[in-house]
């Protein structure tokens, strides 16, 4: 074989490893093809069992007549082999049947499940995936303030009692999020997770965790955070299960003499520096991210209201874009979600075939979302958005065209120059963090390469319910706008003059339960000249 065909192998081999992981956890979408790989991996796994059973069974069978036979042969040995038949049968068994009974114990009946499983394998999420997965659990724990025994008991807000698919977290589930938490050193998660495992086990729960290594874990994440008293509780506590135990033993040593040296320093310290102490504490968390605080508390539903007076602005009206021909006769519902920016909803605006055939072409070709990297210029992933995209040009198929054709004649903008429609789906805890559409000053390369100018506009399709949480939230002015399937809202992310319109700055929020699939159009400047006019003020 030459070198060149080596080569071509290796190529290929590193392609397939390659796409064999897809980032599974950013999309609820492609998870759904590994519930039905397990589904197969079960059905391998009990044709197995079968096998193994009816191999057991044989075996059984001649046991026990041989278990007959030898028990009758052995009251009189020399009576029974003197009948010439019973003595050819005892050569014929021990020289020959014997050895067919050995083949059939050693013979393997998992090569058929060891081979599906090999095979399937290679499709498995990786630690990145499982990694993913829980820090999503954590994120939709802060966002939504959830506690831990409200997640591991399954009774999660949009979760009704008696639905088949709702699950709970085990005490190695619990002890495996602690773990993950802690391996980042995120130790106030660490504490919360080792907590919960610590109390399903105080409660009875079996496992194969042992409490001394949740204790272990615990009383270091609580001293980590500063927590002495508690650090030397759970440390006592362990040493009560396992006196022997060597860091628990230096651990108590230490924490004693810490704890006792800031005894002494609190004794020392005046009245006037401790309030002063805690008057820096207090600023610290009024200064930590206020903008994440307001995005989280819109996502919970917490946001600032709008007073009756801005609301009795708001109206629900049927819309033909200035007697365009196609709505004259059947008008489009719209509805005012919020007045600056104004943020529209149109309802009833694709129907179910439409959203069937955007998730059927989107679906193979969906890839982790991107954002684009004001340092480099280039399109990357990250954390701050966990979902899946692919993007649908108009001559793919009529859907597509018809689609992009509806947008123009609704909002009047021509969307030769916006960019293909975009489908998202997200997945566990998936959510894209606050960010503006438009490219800032800051960034004036960011759409250089389209040559269609700035992004005037989005319209965003929702292609499903979403039975928790998947907002979107715009934190600027307090506005909050829920999925609803076959709905799409469209806002202007520039004013007439060019400029950028900063309240337009949004998020989606983490999706808690269910699975959210939109798509969006992101229409361009270029084309809008006649159909949006300029205007001389900048905010205007």
């Amino acid at each position: 074989m030459g070198v060149m065909s080596v080569c071509c192998i290796l190529l290929i081999f590193l392609l397939k490893s390659s796409s064999a992981h897809n980032d599974f956890f950013t999309s609820i979408g492609h998870m759904t093809d590994l519930l039905f790989t397990e589904k197969d991996l079960v059905t391998s796994l009990k044709d197995y069992i079968k096998a193994e059973e009816s191999k057991l069974e044989q075996v059984k069978r001649w046991a026990e007549k041989l278990d007959a036979l030898t028990s009758t042969a052995t009251q009189d040995p020399e009576g029974f082999l003197g009948h010439p038949v019973n003595a050819f049968k005892l050569m014929k068994r021990l020289n020959t049947e014997w050895g067919e009974v050995e083949d059939l114990v050693l013979k393997d009946m998992s090569d058929g499940f060891i081979s599906n499983l090999t095979i399937q394998r290679q499709y498995f999420p990786n630690d990145e995936d499982q990694n993913g997965a829980a820090k999503a659990l954590l994120r939709l724990q802060d966002t939504y303030q959830l506690d831990t025994q409200t997640i591991s008991s399954g009774n999660l807000p949009g979760v009704t009692t008696g639905l088949p698919f709702k699950n709970t977290l085990t005490v190695e589930d619990c002890f495996e999020l602690g773990k993950i938490a802690y391996s980042d050193a995120d130790y106030y998660h660490t504490e919360l997770w080792m907590v919960q495992a610590l109390k399903q086990l105080d409660e009875g729960e079996e496992s194969s965790v042992d409490i001394v290594t949740v204790l272990d874990y615990l009383s270091y994440s609580v001293y980590q955070q500063g927590e002495l008293e508690r650090a030397l509780d759970y440390t006592k506590r362990l040493l009560t299960v396992d006196p022997e135990h060597q860091r628990a033993l230096g651990n108590l040593k230490y924490f004693d003499y810490q704890l006792a040296k800031q005894n002494k320093a609190e004794k020392e310290q005046s009245p006037k520096e401790e309030s002063k102490k805690e008057q820096e504490k207090e600023v610290g968390k009024k200064e930590y991210l206020p903008e994440k605080r307001k995005y989280e508390k819109l996502c919970r539903g917490e946001g600032l209201r709008m007073t009756p007076r801005r609301q009795s602005r708001l109206f629900c009206r049927y819309y033909n874009n200035n007697r365009h021909p196609f709505y004259m006769l059947g008008p489009v519902k719209q509805e005012d979600e919020w007045d600056r920016p104004r943020i529209i909803r149109y309802h009833e605006i694709i129907t179910e075939k439409e959203m069937e055939k955007v998730k059927e072409l989107a679906k193979p070709r969906l890839r982790r979302a991107t954002v684009h990297d004001p340092q480099t210029g280039k399109l990357t992933t990250a954390l701050y958005r966990v979902s899946k995209s692919a993007w649908l040009a108009a001559y793919e198929h009529p859907v597509v065209d018809h689609i992009n054709q509806r947008i123009e004649d609704i909002t009047g903008l021509d969307v030769k120059t916006a960019e293909e429609l975009q489908v998202a789906n997200y997945g566990v805890g998936g959510q894209y963090e606050p960010h503006f559409d438009f490219g800032r000053k800051d960034e004036p390369d960011a759409f250089k390469e389209l040559g269609t100018g700035n992004r005037i506009a989005t319209w965003l399709f929702y292609m499903s319910d979403v039975l928790a949480g998947g907002a979107t939230v715009f934190p600027e002015v307090g506005a909050a706008v829920k999925p609803m399937k076959g709905t799409a809202v469209f806002w202007y992310n520039l004013f007439p003059s060019g400029e950028g319109d900063y309240s337009t700055r949004h998020a989606a929020c983490p999706v808690l339960v269910g699975n959210k699939w939109v798509s969006n159009k992101w229409i361009h400047e270029r084309g809008q000249e006649f159909r949006r006019p300029c205007s001389l003020k900048e905010t205007d």
